[in-house]
């Protein structure tokens, strides 16, 4: 005989307040993936512009700019390319919570607040790897650099 947990019995219900609090996440969370989405574009064209203004800078300038001359200029560009890649995610994600919650409570659309909640999800299972990424990079960093500084003596 097989037997059910009391959460696969339990079906969640929303009252009014949670109705309430969770429309007003909808819409901070719509705001902010509009104004992420402003971000993302600005750090694009900050990387097209960067990159062609420190290129001219390093080919400018008597002796260059050091070792790296004018590919100063692409590194730069290249790396606020990565960084708008990898932000577009979570405010792609996060817009598509908000897009999605809004629907599902304008029109009483169960499937579109599963569908919200599904994203909001992987919102913050990005993040969540993203800091995880982070916090080894610099673990790592740090290791690195006390075994420079002690092979270093």
């Amino acid at each position: 005989m097989e037997e059910n947990s009391v959460f696969e019995k339990f079906e969640l219900q929303l009252d009014q307040t949670a109705k309430d609090f969770l429309k007003e996440a909808t819409k901070w969370a719509y705001f902010l993936g509009i104004i992420g989405f402003i971000g993302v574009g600005l750090m694009v064209v900050i990387a097209l512009f960067a990159g062609t203004i420190f290129s001219a800078m390093g080919s400018g300038l008597p002796g260059g700019m050091g070792m790296l001359g004018s590919s100063f200029g692409a590194i730069l560009g290249f790396f606020y390319f990565f960084v708008a890649a990898i932000y577009f995610f979570p405010v792609y994600y996060l817009f598509k919570f908000a897009s999605n919650g809004k629907k599902a409570f304008r029109e009483n659309n169960s499937e579109a607040l599963t569908t919200s909640f599904g994203y909001l999800k992987s919102h913050y299972k990005f993040v969540g790897i993203l800091m995880l990424a982070i916090i080894i990079l610099y673990v790592l960093l740090l290791v690195f650099a006390v075994a420079g500084a002690l092979l270093g003596r």
